[in-house]
């Protein structure tokens, strides 16, 4: 018989539920703490979000970000992201970058005074360097960024919370939109408290965790509808226990190896996706965690009608919809 690697028993019988209000209850106060975290300190919002000023530059030498970056650390610009930009049509000592410097204040991008200096700093490096545009994003252009990226967030929750109404009842779908939810919810609140750079890259990893928690949370979700139609008279504590333990090792065995491609991209992507590699990796963690200790506490705490009447309506018992 083959070896096969196992990181779980193929069978256990945790109980889940033994410190449910350390598990859950933790789990609720990290959210309380972090919307007061969001409150209180605030986000660290990057260029995206704060308004700023986009360079393109043009050099026959190939681009060196970090000289880039140390020739303008002398200049008090606050935060600056330097990046390549590659293209087939472009010819081959055609080198371009894109430097994007955020608002100096509230109310206005960067100053013709500003631009000047840096544009001096850069050709004192690199006396061959064009500047072939300039462009600036006001506070107005960020702040409706703000907005449509809360609205992505919310219509995501909101197509996932149909989509698993249709597969299974309302109840489970309130337990796992409330689940990616507190994954979301923490995520933000991590990046609150230590002042970690908040921009559009950070959106994408927070719509990323949504999919990739639900998906743990719709497997669990699925041995649980399986075993109550097969154990019509077992608690439904223990019929949530049960399901948890029979999906215990995909849900590790898939959480893992994610993790590890997450972990690498965090220690060798760089500064470019390192915001982007800490939040997926956190949202990985918390959506195994909420999938296990989250999701089926709250359909628990809500109740299920285990009679065997029929139902009509999308939110029918188990409504039989295909995945």
């Amino acid at each position: 018989m083959a070896w096969r690697l196992r990181l779980a028993p193929e069978k256990t019988s945790i109980d889940f539920f033994r410190w449910q209000w350390v598990t859950f209850g933790g789990s609720m106060a990290l959210m309380l703490l972090a919307f007061l975290a969001w409150g209180v300190m605030g986000l660290n919002f990057g260029i995206d979000f704060k308004g700023g000023t986009t360079i393109r530059t043009e050099s026959v030498t190939p681009i060196d970000t970090g000289g880039y970056r140390s020739a303008l650390e002398a200049l008090p610009l606050g935060d600056v992201a330097i990046t390549e930009v590659f293209d087939p049509s472009f010819a081959a000592d055609q080198h371009v970058a894109m430097i994007r410097i955020s608002a100096q204040d509230k109310t206005a991008a960067v100053t013709p005074e500003t631009l000047a200096d840096v544009e001096a700093a850069l050709s004192v490096m690199d006396p061959g360097i064009k500047f072939t545009s300039v462009e600036s994003v006001g506070p107005k252009v960020s702040g409706e960024l703000v907005w449509t990226s809360v609205l992505a967030v919310a219509v995501t929750s909101l197509g996932i919370l149909a989509y698993i109404w249709l597969r299974f009842e309302w109840q489970f779908a309130l337990g796992g939109v409330l689940a990616l939810l507190h994954d979301v919810f923490i995520t933000i609140g991590i990046f609150a408290v230590f002042q970690l750079k908040f921009d559009l890259t950070i959106v994408a990893a927070l719509l990323t965790i949504l999919g990739y928690s639900i998906n743990d949370t719709v497997v669990v979700f699925d041995r649980l509808r399986e075993n109550l139609q097969k154990y019509k008279t077992m608690p439904l504590r223990d019929v949530m226990n049960l399901s948890v333990n029979e999906t215990l090792s995909r849900t590790l065995m898939t959480s893992i190896t994610t993790l590890i491609a997450v972990g690498a991209m965090l220690v060798f992507g760089g500064d470019v996706i390192r915001g982007f590699s800490l939040a997926i990796f956190l949202g990985v963690l918390l959506g195994t965690y909420s999938s296990v200790y989250v999701a089926k506490n709250i359909v628990l705490m809500i109740g299920l009608d285990r009679s065997d009447k029929p139902k009509g309506g999308a939110s029918g018992q188990y409504a039989n919809i295909d995945a």
